[in-house]
């Protein structure tokens, strides 16, 4: 469970939904608060042991199996098993605008190779 939190917010996110989700057996809880009101980190966890939860150290989500680190005022998750980002959308679409213009770039060369390899075939002849 994870939540967006603010000074607003402070005493219902760090006292009564961190008890109800204790209470609840939820795994995790975290909170974000981007614009670092009352977490200075920005970023604060807890992971249930033993019925209670305990502070999260080690920026790692057992539960998702990601690595969690702040970025600015977002999130960013990693693989925990190949430290590999998962992008966010604005993210994948910078990535699949290079990639498609890598793929032109690509074709484009092709497509010259092949006429000067024509050519160079029809010269022989």
């Amino acid at each position: 469970m994870n939540g967006v939190t603010s000074k607003g917010t402070q005493n219902q996110d760090q006292e009564h939904k961190k008890t109800l989700y204790e209470q609840l057996g939820v795994l995790e809880y975290w909170l974000f608060d981007p614009k670092g009101e009352w977490i200075v980190e920005k970023l604060r966890g807890y992971r249930l042991q033993n019925d209670i939860y305990q502070l999260i150290t080690d920026g790692q989500c057992q539960a998702l199996g990601l690595g969690i680190s702040v970025e600015g005022q977002l999130l960013g998750l990693y693989r925990t098993d190949t430290g590999e980002k998962l992008l966010i959308p604005t993210e994948l679409a910078e990535q699949l605008q290079y990639e498609r213009q890598r793929a032109d770039i690509q074709q484009e060369r092709a497509e010259k190779l092949a006429e000067y390899l024509r050519r160079r075939e029809a010269a022989c002849r």
